[in-house]
């Protein structure tokens, strides 16, 4: 046998290889995970297999997602267990089939029904191509807030309008989102952070919210000013994108951000600054309403932070987009 010989046929062994443990192995691969049956939740879970050992990524609702201290299949079954505050958290419970996920997780006073699938598969799009756009929606004009609904229907807005601007009243605000929703869009808001304020832990509290895109991926805003950016930084693509520069104004100024999200990719200028060059929106964020992410979602402001104002929510469809 050649070199040549030789080197197709180790590529060819290490492909049948490969698809011999997919084929052993459904889980392997990315999955968006929701709840069923009138429970809540949006999770999302990334399975790989190394040497015949399992790992796994998994975003457990909130925050970004994390390593699973323990994963494994028995009897065809994918268990796994986040760490939640520190402590073990519930095992999930799923099974695969035609690419589906069925199963569900035990809590302390109810067990939730679970249903997943593969994410979808994205043609090519440019978030910096040029782009045919149609008449901007004003989602706020500084009068009135009625293009706005909330995400907890059984609490409180705990929202309200001064000086122009919309502002929260936390704790306990709810989070807004558009009555309408969007595809492809260019966003334009403006927006200022409460001062920092002391905690019970002797530390100092500083303001962060969020706008969501289509309300599954969040851009952050917070109050890190003269910081070092980092991924879960001012207008990061939360836990997946760290800015390329610290654009933040001090808190208590005012601060305007544009982003423009075609498919799965997104362009963001904070306070006149491009951070986030045609990124890709890799996954869901934490805190994300669902996980349809091929269809139009409305725009998310998390108010169940500290203090927010905004004074300008603008969003401009993309009627041609090219991609």
């Amino acid at each position: 046998m050649t070199k040549r010989h030789f080197v197709i046929a180790a590529f060819a062994l290490g492909c049948a290889v490969a698809s011999a443990i997919a084929q052993q192995n459904p889980y392997l691969g990315r999955w968006n995970i929701q709840a069923t049956g009138g429970s809540s939740g949006v999770y999302w879970l990334e399975v790989k297999q190394d040497g015949g050992k399992l790992s796994g990524m998994f975003l457990d609702g909130g925050g970004h997602p994390l390593p699973l201290p323990v994963i494994k299949v028995e009897n065809g079954e994918l268990i796994f267990q986040p760490t939640r505050q520190d402590k073990p958290g519930p095992e999930f419970h799923l099974r695969a089939q035609d690419d589906k996920l069925t199963g569900s997780v035990k809590l302390a006073d109810r067990t939730v029904e679970l249903a997943g699938a593969r994410p979808p598969k994205w043609g090519k799009s440019d978030a910096n191509a040029t782009h045919k756009f149609g008449k901007p929606v004003e989602l706020f004009d500084g009068k009135s807030m009625d293009a706005w609904d909330v995400q907890r229907k059984d609490r409180p807005m705990k929202w309200t309008i001064e000086d122009g601007a919309m502002t929260n009243d936390p704790p306990g605000s709810n989070n807004l989102v558009s009555k309408q929703k969007f595809q492809d869009f260019k966003i334009q808001a403006e927006y200022k952070l409460d001062k920092p304020h002391p905690n019970q832990r002797g530390g100092m509290t500083k303001a962060n919210s969020g706008i969501y895109l289509r309300g599954r991926y969040e851009l952050q805003v917070l109050d890190d000013y003269g910081d070092k950016p980092f991924e879960r930084g001012h207008m990061s693509v939360y836990g997946w994108h760290t800015p390329t520069a610290n654009a933040s104004k001090p808190a208590g100024e005012w601060q305007t951000m544009e982003a423009t999200v075609v498919g799965n990719k997104v362009t963001v200028t904070l306070n006149g600054q491009k951070i986030q060059d045609n990124v890709t929106l890799e996954a869901i964020t934490g805190g994300a309403l669902d996980a349809n992410e091929s269809e139009p979602g409305p725009i998310m402001l998390q108010g169940d932070h500290e203090k927010v104002w905004y004074r300008k929510v603008t969003v401009t469809p993309i009627t041609d987009a090219r991609k």
